[in-house]
């Protein structure tokens, strides 16, 4: 019974070791997913696809549980929310090499611009509208869209696990 004692233990000490390769391994399959979804959206500049990262998460993570973060990195792609969710785009808008840039009323021109909190009335007042009001720019789920890979993550995971234990036996 020892034997068995000491391969159970081995067993447990393994898989608890194991629990964060086999975290990155399934964390890969949903950051890769999320690249291929940013890819296929087409891009300006590519500073969407630059800002997506994977990270370990060593609060989040314990004895026999890691914890990986996929996401985007909003200082680099401060609009991968609007992509990722959608937004109301009310004013007119005009690509420059600078980027993406609101018209300012001929009037305004000079003045400070509103701040982030201001009215809606203010920021009306200052920025050009849109010709024929305000449009709705339907989100594309390019994060939202990678947990479809989630039985290939599981799958991933398993295996690097599976792998890990078949070398203690």
């Amino acid at each position: 019974m020892s034997g068995l004692d000491s391969l159970l233990d081995d067993l447990a000490e393994e898989a608890e070791s194991a629990a964060r390769p086999a975290a990155q391994a399934a964390a890969q399959v949903f950051y890769d997913r999320m690249k291929s979804n940013v890819g296929r959206l087409g891009h300006v500049k590519g500073k969407l696809a630059k800002a997506i990262y994977q990270a370990y998460s060593e609060s989040n993570s314990e004895d026999g549980l890691a914890v990986y973060h996929i996401s985007w990195r909003a200082q680099k792609a401060p609009h991968a929310g609007l992509v990722e969710y959608g937004h109301w785009q009310r004013y007119q808008v005009v690509q420059t090499e600078k980027g993406w840039r609101t018209l300012v009323r001929p009037e305004m021109r000079g003045k400070p611009k509103p701040k982030r909190r201001a009215s809606q009335a203010e920021k009306d007042a200052y920025y050009m509208p849109r010709p024929g009001g305000p449009v709705y720019v339907p989100g594309k789920a390019f994060a939202r869209g990678a947990l479809q890979e989630a039985e290939k993550a599981r799958q991933a995971a398993a295996a690097v696990l599976l792998q890990r234990i078949a070398e203690v036996t």
